[in-house]
């Protein structure tokens, strides 16, 4: 999906069957009734569900179930930011077709550009949208650290697992989570090679001249950022010139590097978890694994998340449209469609990967991944610009 700034009214698709059939049986029934009268279809499993070796044979999602939210009824304006917005996008079409009397009218741009048009239209007290979904905490740190943002109450924010994923004061809440993780050849490495530590790869013999990574990326500049956060800018700096100097090739992407690496042009790289999935979903015999290191930069885990906007005259809508990002239904569709990590105990991960209580991400503000500017900085002089 670009990052062209548009606005639209998501349309309504009646049939929209985006896996094939795992199963024609929905979580409960097909049909849904409610207390106001409005009934609603709710489609079976198999449309909450991507497609590939990695998603056959899943268990049923846990957690709540749309059928038992409250039904979702009036207009929301909605901004929504971000590489993964096409696939929010088709999310939101299936909740209106669940919900006729449901409609969102979607503005997209850049999750940066879009929290910066927040805090604008929040300070001259012209709010534009309801809730923002954006694909990084750090955006939404940027629009709650301003001020422009209402709490979600605590049920719109309960069913997520790890408070590290909730901003503070309830100012956001975590929908859809992607790790840092080191995508492998496993003809060529195996796990004991990969250092537990990023600290350690300039000096790691098998990791010499064999790496990848993207600079440009999005992704790659949080990992910086983080880096410079936690082990300030010196190290940071002295970091990206050994790696550079020890041979790693640059990619325009993270999904390349993970191509690459499963290709076997490289032996590893740095990327978010979901590459090597798409990577292993289209192609199970790919020699391509990922390990994971511990507690510092390159185990950072971000999150796409929503917040209510400042100034929102719809603030129970929003909150109970948050409870449906986070229903069974959702979490299992972003785990299935994007290899997104769930956010929820009852949705597991796909293709066998650690679950985020098992992995060892930093102790972190997410939010302060905002701080950007610095970082960029950095990476020019180091000869690493993206």
């Amino acid at each position: 999906m670009n990052d062209e700034e548009g606005n639209r009214a998501v349309s309504r698709r009646r049939a929209l069957q985006v896996g094939s059939a795992f199963g024609a049986a929905s979580l409960a029934g097909c049909l849904g009734f409610f207390d106001d009268g409005q009934s609603a279809d709710i489609p079976p499993l198999s449309e909450f569900r991507g497609s590939g070796s990695l998603v056959d044979g899943r268990p049923a999602p846990g957690g709540t179930s749309i059928e038992d939210l409250p039904n979702l009824s009036g207009d929301l304006a909605l901004y929504i930011g971000g590489g993964e917005s096409g696939i929010y996008y088709e999310f939101v079409e299936m909740l209106e077709d669940i919900y006729p009397d449901f409609e969102v009218h979607s503005t997209d741009n850049s999750s940066s550009s879009l929290a910066q048009t927040i805090v604008e239209e929040a300070d001259a007290g012209a709010a534009q949208a309801d809730v923002f979904w954006s694909i990084d905490a750090s955006s939404l740190g940027f629009v709650a650290e301003n001020d422009a943002y209402e709490p979600l109450s605590d049920e719109a924010v309960e069913a997520v697992g790890n408070s590290q994923f909730v901003g503070d004061d309830n100012a956001w809440a975590g929908v859809a989570g992607r790790a840092r993780a080191v995508p492998y050849n496993t003809n060529e490495l195996s796990e004991s090679d990969i250092p537990t530590t990023v600290q350690d790869f300039p000096d790691a013999d098998a990791l010499q001249g064999t790496m990848g990574w993207a600079p440009t990326y999005g992704a790659f500049k949080a990992f910086v950022t983080a880096m410079r956060l936690l082990r300030g800018d010196d190290e940071t700096r002295n970091w990206l010139q050994s790696m550079s100097e020890a041979g790693t090739e640059r990619r325009g992407n993270e999904y390349a590097v993970s191509e690459a690496v499963a290709n076997g042009s490289l032996s590893a790289g740095f990327a978010n978890h979901y590459y090597a999935m798409r990577v292993k979903n289209n192609r199970p015999d790919a020699p391509i694994d990922l390990a994971f290191t511990e507690g510092d930069a390159g185990a950072l885990i971000n999150v796409a998340g929503a917040l209510k906007v400042q100034g929102t005259q719809k603030g129970e809508l929003v909150d109970n449209f948050v409870r449906h990002l986070l229903s069974a239904e959702a979490q299992e569709y972003f785990a299935t469609i994007s290899f997104a990590y769930p956010m929820i105990s009852g949705v597991e991960p796909v293709g066998g990967l650690p679950t985020i209580d098992e992995l060892s991400p930093p102790d972190i503000d997410l939010a302060e991944l905002a701080d950007i500017e610095p970082t960029l900085e950095l990476m020019d002089e180091a000869g690493v610009s993206g």
